[in-house]
């Protein structure tokens, strides 16, 4: 017999995921899950599945694994973070309104905002503070870049590298309405300067300093929002003088308030999280 399982469908800023409460139901295989079940036109459509569990150590709450689309697992997500913070909270499976979340890329600290009705209104997430040189992710002498170029088949890209745990590289342009974002995002994604492939981030400053931001995710494409990348982008603005601590990342889904924190060098993410719709689906 065929197991179905309870899913939930969230999104922060536009960028969509499928959440399982691994409390309730075991995902044996959860690579191909996500490929599956994220195909817009034969699965429920979505930027790839996150699975909350409770945390295997005293030190978090909760635990988080994240599948993109394309079946790989991501170190971290800002906006699924985020809607775990709502999934806990409004499901009640805890009253807690600052909640401690492990990912692959560290221990997170979620603290909701809630609204005169008790709903989460948004949520801001301590992504600790930015590595801004590794060399298992960007091939360089001392694994770092700051508006450097690297060269690809479709040109000459200027950018600076950013680890939210994650890699990203932060390419800013005069017009983004200009950027072909998937040809130049998977040529970049893919070269050899990232050993672990990259998330590739275009950003343009508008009049008012907000950053106008479109993203290349590692593993899932064009998404409406990436809350690693906004965090990424927030800081290249500040390494380059483009921006202060504080900024306004604008991305397709929606605005996040991001601020890299001068007291203890921590960035901290603010943004919406939103239900979308409950349902069943069965096991691939």
């Amino acid at each position: 017999m065929t197991k179905t399982i309870r899913f939930t469908k969230m999104h922060g800023a536009g960028n969509d995921y499928i959440y399982v409460d691994t409390l309730l139901y075991n995902i044996p295989d959860p690579g191909k899950a996500a490929i599956l079940w994220s195909a817009y036109h034969t699965g429920i459509g979505s930027d790839g599945l996150v699975l909350i569990g409770k945390s295997p150590i005293p030190e978090a709450d909760y635990s988080m694994r994240i599948f993109n689309a394309d079946g790989s697992e991501a170190m971290m997500c800002g906006n699924a973070s985020r809607c775990i913070g709502k999934y806990l909270y409004e499901k009640g499976i805890t009253d807690k309104t600052e909640i401690r979340l492990l990912t692959l890329s560290g221990i997170k600290t979620l603290r909701l905002h809630l609204a005169g009705d008790g709903k989460v209104e948004s949520v801001t997430v301590d992504m600790l503070a930015p590595v801004l040189a590794n060399t298992k992710q960007l091939a360089t002498a001392d694994g770092a870049m700051t508006e450097g170029k690297i060269e690809t088949e479709s040109g000459s890209f200027t950018g600076t590298f950013v680890s939210m745990g994650n890699p990203h590289f932060v390419i800013f342009v005069d017009d983004i309405n200009k950027v072909d974002v998937a040809g130049w995002g998977v040529v970049l994604e893919h070269n050899k300067m990232f050993p672990e492939r990259c998330n590739i981030e275009f950003s343009q400053v508008l009049p008012d300093g907000t950053l106008r931001t479109r993203v290349w995710e590692r593993g899932s494409g064009i998404t409406m929002a990436c809350g690693t990348g906004a965090c990424a982008t927030a800081v290249a603005a500040s390494l380059t003088g483009r921006a202060g601590r504080a900024s306004r990342v604008a991305m397709d889904g929606g605005t996040l308030s991001i601020e890299w924190s001068e007291t203890d060098g921590h960035v901290y993410m603010t943004g919406p999280a939103e239900f979308v719709f409950d349902g069943e689906i069965a096991l691939p």
